[in-house]
């Protein structure tokens, strides 16, 4: 065989070897992605049990300490909340290590420190799992830029156009309630989560009809082909 040719044919080998590895690196992130993404998050079944109340206990410990922490910020700012937390915690912590150590001195006990089994315990974290959630973070964030730069540059001008509608309205939110205030109203209707989906759904498809007589009657407006 000629030089010439086997050489070609050997580096036409590679490349699609090459092609082949990236394109199955590709697909094992976007499945990582998808897998972690917070839509996957909330469509799992513990979640779920949680919204719908299967287990009343465990819903209501998570909906009250969760509605607690954000009327705790409302009134407070993050940083006395957050300081609070952890002087409560070391209250708890010292309190139970100073009660084991009189018992301990009082019942001549070797039992050792309370926490020792915690203390011994690894809470490092593995640099696979960190360069996993960056992977993923990445993923997100090279995303949300890809969307903005498609929005405010206008690539699509109905979809600028939506966006401008939805921080119009948003401006008025913002005058009659705060973050957290909408947190706060937003936490107790979980347990309601499928007729609210009902309503979401209405909106949605009347939002949409409306945005797509707006397309068709804006001249110079881009608009997508039905592959997309």
């Amino acid at each position: 065989m000629d030089p010439m040719t086997q050489s070609a044919q050997i580096s036409s080998s590679q490349g699609l070897a090459d092609g082949q590895n990236s394109a199955a690196k590709e697909s094992k992130l976007s499945d990582s992605f998808l897998s972690s993404s917070p839509v996957s998050l909330i469509q799992s079944p513990q979640v779920k049990d949680l919204i719908h109340w299967r287990d009343p206990k465990k819903s209501g410990l998570v909906f009250g300490v969760s509605m607690l922490l954000l009327l705790s910020l409302a009134a407070f700012s993050v940083i006395s909340v957050a300081s609070y937390l952890l002087l409560a915690l070391l209250c708890v912590t010292i309190t139970f290590r100073i009660y084991k150590s009189v018992i301990q001195a009082v019942q001549k006990s070797s039992d050792g420190h309370p926490f020792k089994t915690l203390i011994d315990k690894d809470v490092s974290i593995p640099p696979e799992t960190f360069r996993k959630h960056v992977d993923t973070s990445l993923t997100y964030i090279n995303r949300a830029l890809k969307q903005m730069s498609r929005l405010f540059l206008v690539e699509d001008l109905v979809d600028s156009l939506k966006l401008a509608v939805v921080m119009w309205l948003f401006t008025y939110v913002g005058a009659v309630f705060n973050g957290i205030t909408i947190l706060i109203l937003g936490n107790h209707p979980l347990s309601f989560q499928t007729q609210i989906d009902q309503y979401i759904d209405l909106v949605r498809t009347q939002v949409n009809t409306t945005m797509a007589k707006l397309q068709e009657k804006l001249p110079g407006a881009v608009k997508r082909s039905k592959t997309e």
